[in-house]
C-alpha cells in the first residue's frame, strides 16, 4: 500500500523491535493506524510515540 509501511518497516525506521511495534498497535499509540486483514498498516509519515517509560529526567544510576 502506497503511503503506509509495516510494522516491519516502522521497527526499522525507528529503531525499535517488531513486537514493540506490535504491542504499539495494540494499544493504539500510532495515529492513522489501520488494520489490514490480520497486519496493522502504519502512515509512512507516522512518528515513533514516546515512551512514557522514558522521562527524561535524572537518572538513579551513580545516586548511592
Amino acid at each position: 500500500m502506497k503511503g503506509y509501511m509495516s510494522a516491519r518497516e516502522a521497527s526499522y525506521k525507528w529503531g525499535v523491535s517488531e513486537s514493540r511495534v506490535h504491542k504499539l498497535c495494540q494499544a493504539g499509540r500510532i495515529p492513522g493506524l489501520e488494520r489490514f486483514g490480520r497486519s496493522w498498516v502504519i502512515p509512512a509519515d507516522a512518528k515513533k510515540p514516546e515512551d512514557p517509560r522514558r522521562t527524561g529526567g535524572d537518572s538513579l544510576a551513580g545516586k548511592r
